[in-house]
């Protein structure tokens, strides 16, 4: 049996108590407006989100904070620390991926302790870093010794189990309608996992601008049932 799979299984667990099913990063702002409202429109936003900006943001950030951590190169990582913050435009978003990565570090630093997540844990209590989730995940996929492209797939997935979850709530969806979806989306993951190995540090960052403004427009709903 592979020694990583286990722990990446926990790593990447969507019910990880972190808080990630409070946010719907957007999505509550594209069901209220009618742009998300039944099976194909959910499946399209996820996709969308997959390829648009998960690959280009969070899931290059995670590729690399873990050859970062391979490398042992903490000023390489404090650099993607900036680079995320600076990307993140929307308050509810930068907040959320600050939360997200804060809780992941506590349950993880608590059983993998090691000098260079100790190293990243004070410069976030010293506010020379915010921590963000794609980037704990990453230094902890490597720590684990999960293999780069199995890790990636796994953020991947986590990703779309979230955004399928919140799919179902919102829109909503049936459970039989979600998981269709997700059996979609395992084809796209692999790809996008694989692309992902080697981020082009040129296009980080990049995104449907679509996005970012629905997140914007998030924090001024009259009623909420997320935080992001």
């Amino acid at each position: 049996m592979q020694a990583h799979l286990l722990p990446l299984l926990h790593l990447s667990d969507p019910t990880l108590p972190i808080g990630g099913y409070t946010h719907s990063n957007g999505l509550e702002t594209y069901v209220q407006e009618g742009l998300v409202h039944d099976a194909a429109s959910a499946a399209a936003y996820i996709q969308s989100m997959l390829v648009n900006n998960l690959q280009y943001n969070d899931a290059a950030f995670a590729s690399l904070a873990y050859d970062a951590a391979v490398q042992e190169d903490f000023p390489a990582l404090l650099q993607l620390d900036e680079e995320c913050t600076a990307l993140k435009i929307p308050r509810e978003i930068r907040q959320a991926s600050q939360k997200l990565g804060s809780r992941l570090l506590k349950i993880f630093s608590r059983r993998y302790p090691s000098a260079f997540v100790q190293q990243y844990e004070q410069a976030i209590q010293q506010g020379d870093a915010a921590g963000h989730y794609c980037l704990v995940f990453g230094v902890y996929a490597c720590q684990l010794q999960a293999p780069k492209a199995d890790a990636l797939q796994a953020f991947y997935y986590n990703a779309a189990v979230g955004m399928v979850t919140n799919s179902v709530k919102l829109v909503p969806l049936g459970q039989l309608d979600g998981q269709d979806i997700l059996f979609r989306l395992q084809p796209l993951m692999q790809e996008l996992a694989t692309a992902t190995l080697q981020p082009d540090r040129r296009r980080l960052g990049c995104c449907n601008p679509g996005l970012d403004i629905r997140c914007m427009q998030h924090e001024r709903l009259y009623s909420r049932l997320y935080m992001s």
